[in-house]
């Protein structure tokens, strides 16, 4: 059982990126070997529409012919059993590099068929995290639940079952004095970022056994 992780916000030690590795301790902690990607730290682009992964007879039908870092990551998720998919919210979507991640990582599966269809030759799981400074009230009012519903069923639809996990409220930064924030509140974002960032790293690591689980490794 193989699991990977990909962390789509551009720090590797804050909200998003704890949320992620936790979610691979869970899966870690039934047996699975887990393998964390940094997307910040790869140059690659989105999908460029060249259609090569959909040329009739072509040497890279089903499989994206872009030759850059992420080319090796898409191959080892070809290869995983579960995935898990962590982005920040950014202005009401998931952060740019996720969704060039997104894009390379599901169209070259999709076949336009009647009805559509998937090359992915198996089924795993994917958990997405999202992590955002708005309430949950808010999610619901920016729109936010679309979006994750959306990517939900775009990976049910291609590669396999999905579930989202969200952490609301989250705390921004370290020290709020130090930056021109002033629409937040610092004591409730770091009293928030105390008493609830433990509860969201149990979540993720219960979603990350869930994952394991769902190739029978708890049996």
């Amino acid at each position: 059982m193989n699991v990977i992780g990909i962390n789509g916000s551009p720090r590797k030690q804050w909200n998003t990126a704890t949320l992620v590795s936790k979610a691979l301790e869970g899966a870690a902690s039934l047996g699975a070997t887990t393998e964390l990607f940094h997307l910040y730290d790869l140059d690659f682009k989105g999908c460029i529409s060249c259609f090569a992964c959909k040329t009739r007879g072509g040497k890279s039908y089903g499989k994206c012919v872009l030759n850059d870092d992420l080319a090796p990551v898409l191959e080892k998720i070809a290869a995983a059993d579960a995935l898990v998919i962590g982005s920040p919210i950014y202005f009401g979507t998931v952060t740019g590099e996720t969704r060039s991640f997104l894009e390379r990582l599901l169209f070259q599966y999709l076949t336009y068929t009647v009805p559509y269809g998937t090359l992915f030759p198996k089924k795993i799981k994917t958990g997405f995290i999202y992590t955002m400074n708005v309430s949950d009230e808010q999610s619901k009012e920016y729109g936010y639940e679309q979006i994750f519903t959306t990517n939900e069923r775009y990976m049910q639809l291609l590669l396999g079952s999905a579930e989202s996990l969200c952490a609301f409220d989250t705390c921004q930064v370290d020290d709020y004095s130090k930056v021109v924030i002033e629409c937040f509140d610092p004591i409730h974002k770091a009293n928030r970022r105390k008493e609830a960032l433990p509860l969201e790293c149990r979540r993720a690591f219960e979603l990350g056994q869930r994952l394991a689980e769902a190739e029978g490794i708890a049996a």
